[in-house]
């Protein structure tokens, strides 16, 4: 049975503990460490393993297989490379990193190490997501023509020390947020022909809020938009709508509807091979997040490849990103 250290039990540190109680069968989680000890114990006392006091701790200290790092994005590159050199295989959060050269550290450490590398963009395991990717790849629609995608969000308000809000520690929102559309847009569609990001909105210390992008791949024309400073009542919001040749696929309010150009609108049958809820931040369902880890755990348990969200696909997808914020006028513009 696989051993896994987790560093980190906040909001998304405590979704992936539930993950691996649910895979208790193949994988004990042995070991946890986060600076703030309740965070901890109440992680122990639901899924068991040992508390470490810190990152640093677990990884000198823990006998484990895997290491799952739920960290704030500038802590990532530092105890990933420690993870690798330790032996560890790495499960690593969302965005890769901060910058490019954060992001050759962790390519060279994994070639180096030779270790599994498994990046949390759990969007490519929405299943909703996941149909759209299929359909595309089968061509039961025929070519996309055109696609929108959105991700909005009320004001972050959660957050250890805030650094959702210290660019140098998220990167902002056109990192930590709208990375998410920009990697499933690249993995439905692949490399994009022209980027366009000339608009962003910005706070009054001039960090990017909310940023609006056009995507040229031939003739499909994709636009996205990524916000977190909706007020505090507005709903989170995911979606997309993609026109395809023959049909047009609208993911709205948690429900993804199909409008074929011929015949009766319908929305398939979509179920997850794990249910279950954690309270907290604004996230779905357990399901995603569930097949996203055990997608790693049977990498791991077969010694296969990563084939979904893998190191290098994850910083393919930061580089786009970070031209789009360049476009935009950079992270922060005074």
């Amino acid at each position: 049975m696989l051993k896994v250290g987790l560093i980190g039990c906040g909001g998304m540190g405590s979704f992936h503990a539930a993950c691996y109680g649910a895979l208790r069968d193949r994988v004990e989680l042995a070991a946890i460490a986060d600076l703030d000890e309740s965070k901890s114990k109440a992680a122990t006392e639901k899924f068991g393993g040992k508390i470490y006091s810190s990152a640093q701790e677990l990884i000198d200290n823990a006998e484990v297989d895997i290491i799952d790092i739920c960290l704030p994005t500038y802590l990532h590159t530092e105890y990933a490379v420690k993870t690798m050199e330790k032996g560890c295989h790495v499960f690593l959060e969302k965005p890769v990193c901060l910058n490019l050269e954060q992001a050759k550290i962790l390519l060279d450490a994994q070639e180096r190490t030779g270790k599994k590398v498994q990046i949390g963009q759990v969007v490519r395991f929405f299943k909703e997501y996941k149909w759209v990717k299929e359909a595309y790849d089968n061509g039961t629609y025929g070519k996309v023509l055109s696609a929108s995608f959105i991700r909005r969000s009320q004001k972050v308000t959660w957050g250890w020390e805030n650094w959702y809000h210290k660019p140098e520690c998220s990167g902002s929102m056109a990192l930590d947020l709208h990375i998410h559309d920009v990697d499933f847009i690249r993995y439905l569609l692949g490399e994009p022909d022209e980027v366009c990001s000339s608009n962003a909105t910005r706070s009054d210390d001039g960090v990017i809020q909310q940023i609006y992008t056009t995507y040229r791949f031939g003739d499909t024309i994709v636009t996205s938009e990524g916000c977190w400073d909706y007020p505090i009542c507005f709903p989170f919001s995911a979606g997309f709508t993609v026109k395809f040749e023959k049909a047009t696929v609208v993911l709205a309010n948690g429900t993804l509807t199909v409008y074929p150009e011929n015949g009766e609108k319908f929305s398939p049958e979509l179920s997850e091979n794990f249910e279950g809820e954690v309270e907290g931040i604004n996230l779905s369902g357990l399901g995603p997040y569930y097949d996203e880890l055990e997608h790693f755990v049977n990498t791991v348990e077969k010694d296969l490849p990563v084939t979904i969200a893998p190191l290098s696909e994850a910083i393919k997808s930061l580089e786009l990103d970070f031209k789009e914020i360049a476009l935009a006028g950079g992270i922060v513009k005074k």
